[in-house]
């Protein structure tokens, strides 16, 4: 299967150099030329299957062309290696915990399934790949830990300065080998510009082979779609209507659920949560996309004022907004809304979220205000020891931190600092 550009403007490629290309020569995401739902003994069927196997035929379309199947096996097993339950709130809610991976958080899932395609098609090249990726916080620390020792990729992290937690910083500071982490005097925006210009910047381009590990690359984007397939398997069994509510910052999350949707997954409605970065909310509201510079919050990894996946989105419904406002609610809340949330959750439910699972939880109430007789389920997408202090400061009680997590941060951190594009571009080239 070929991938295409969204702008329409750039030649359609196979995944792989999709993977290894990133974003195309005209700075369009790549797009799958065609989707196939899968049969609808699949979904029936779908408690029989392991994780591997649902993931398995989930992707297989998309990927055969170049990554045989006895490889695919391999590399599915080793990415879906932990586990992704759905711990029930109440009798209509529930969340689905997909931070049981290595790094906490749930883009270990697409990055390390992208490192894996990576590493592979690296194999007996002689030239090195650059990964270069922006992160509000998570993804630094996935595409880290997914590509630490992968031969033949360099990994370079942009990230905010002071607007990452700790902990966050830690896992993208402190694994040096392949990892280099630049620490930018702006926000996550800016980092994401700087990386997309890099990828134009044919200066760079001549010398290096960059590719994007940020959700606008096919490969760290599409994978994310097993988890909602897993969710769906231990679901079904509700008997009620299903609808998903994931906290939404560069949307490829929800845009990978939609994504398990167009291949036949029953739900009936997902909700987009945002924090006080609402883009996509004031779209749905005045069909007027209006990008923004993004606001610093506690739930940082949302801090988004211009998010790359909605283009996806509006493209897998046509661009039709009726279509899409059919299958997609929005809603945006403060920090003060996130506390209240977390407390909420605490108090009444003995359950520790953290701020974007939190921002997850107030969607879902906002939507099942009108929808009662649905089976909710909000991505708690990051361990809240990720977010210690606010954590611990909204709910009055300390949390245990994880083995892994103090070892990490009795580590020293390295980074480079920079203010410019052109200081990126120098480090780049020499």
């Amino acid at each position: 299967m070929n991938f295409y550009s969204l702008n329409k403007k750039a030649p359609n490629v196979s995944f792989k150099d999709a993977v290894i290309k990133g974003i195309a020569p005209d700075r369009g995401l790549y797009f799958p030329e065609k989707i196939t739902p899968l049969p609808k003994d699949f979904f029936d069927n779908i408690s029989s299957l392991s994780n591997t196997e649902i993931a398995y035929k989930a992707i297989h379309q998309f990927v055969s062309d170049d990554i045989d199947d006895d490889k695919l096996k391999v590399i599915l097993e080793e990415v879906l290696n932990f586990d992704f339950p759905i711990v029930d709130i109440n009798e209509n809610v529930g969340t689905l915990e997909l931070f049981h991976g290595p790094t906490l958080a749930f883009k270990d899932v697409g990055a390390g399934f992208m490192a894996r395609c990576l590493g592979h098609f690296s194999e007996n090249k002689k030239n090195d790949v650059t990964v270069l990726v922006a992160t509000s916080g998570d993804t630094g620390g996935a595409v880290a830990n997914g590509f630490l020792g992968v031969d033949g990729v360099k990994v370079v992290i942009l990230y905010p300065s002071g607007k990452v937690s700790d902990i966050q910083e830690k896992q993208l500071t402190t694994l040096g080998k392949n990892i280099t982490a630049l620490e930018v005097n702006g926000t996550f925006d800016d980092c994401q510009t700087m990386v997309k210009t890099a990828f134009l910047d044919k200066e760079i381009t001549n010398k290096k082979q960059l590719t994007s590990a940020n959700s606008i690359n096919v490969a760290r984007w599409l994978p994310q779609l097993f988890y909602f397939l897993i969710a769906y398997k231990q679901a079904k069994s509700k008997g009620k209507d299903i609808v998903f509510s994931i906290p939404s910052g560069n949307f490829g999350n929800i845009c990978a659920g939609i994504m398990a949707q167009q291949l036949g997954m029953p739900v009936k409605h997902f909700i987009a949560a945002t924090n006080v970065n609402d883009v996509v909310p004031r779209f749905m509201e005045t069909k007027s996309y209006d990008p923004k510079p993004s606001i610093a919050t506690i739930s940082n990894a949302m801090d988004v004022g211009d998010p790359s996946n909605f283009i996806r989105i509006r493209h897998m419904f046509k661009d039709d907004f009726n279509t899409l406002s059919t299958n997609l609610s929005a809603y945006s809340f403060t920090d003060e809304q996130t506390k209240e949330a977390m407390l909420e959750l605490y108090n009444d439910f003995s359950y520790v979220a953290d701020p974007h699972g939190a921002v997850g939880f107030l969607g879902l109430k906002k939507y099942q205000e009108n929808n009662p007789n649905t089976y909710g389920i909000f991505l708690e997408t990051a361990h809240p020891v990720k977010f210690l202090d606010t954590v611990e400061d909204t709910i009055k009680e300390n949390i245990d931190i994880p083995e892994k997590i103090l070892k990490q941060m009795n580590k020293k951190k390295k980074s480079i600092n920079i203010s410019t594009y052109d200081e990126l571009k120098n480090y780049l080239i020499n």
